[in-house]
């Protein structure tokens, strides 16, 4: 079963460069609605195994990342193609709203 890869700023740029969709949660230790998202999260590098990159990056660890996108509040999750932002999504929300945001790019 897939896992959330967990990305930090010497991976960042690789992992987002990837050919396939990449979706990236910034999230923190203290953080309530990242705890929520979080599992869902994980659930979606299970779904999506073999068709899209899921991360996770702590924001108290990678600040350099955070600070790059603009990442203000947490949970942010933003999806990359092409090493390109191509949708964002703040808060947390339900696994179908990102599953919809991840199929959008697999066309």
């Amino acid at each position: 079963m897939g896992k959330a890869i967990e990305i930090t700023e010497s991976n960042f740029q690789e992992i987002i460069n990837s050919e396939k969709p990449v979706l990236v949660d910034f999230w923190a230790e203290w953080c309530g609605p990242c705890k929520m998202i979080g599992p869902v999260v994980e659930e979606l590098a299970g779904d999506y195994e073999g068709r899209a990159v899921i991360g996770k990056v702590n924001v108290d660890e990678n600040p350099a990342v955070s600070a790059q996108f603009g990442v203000r509040s947490i949970p942010t999750l933003l999806v990359f193609k092409g090493g390109q932002v191509v949708d964002k999504q703040i808060g947390a929300v339900p696994k179908g709203v990102l599953s919809q945001k991840l199929d959008a790019q697999l066309v």
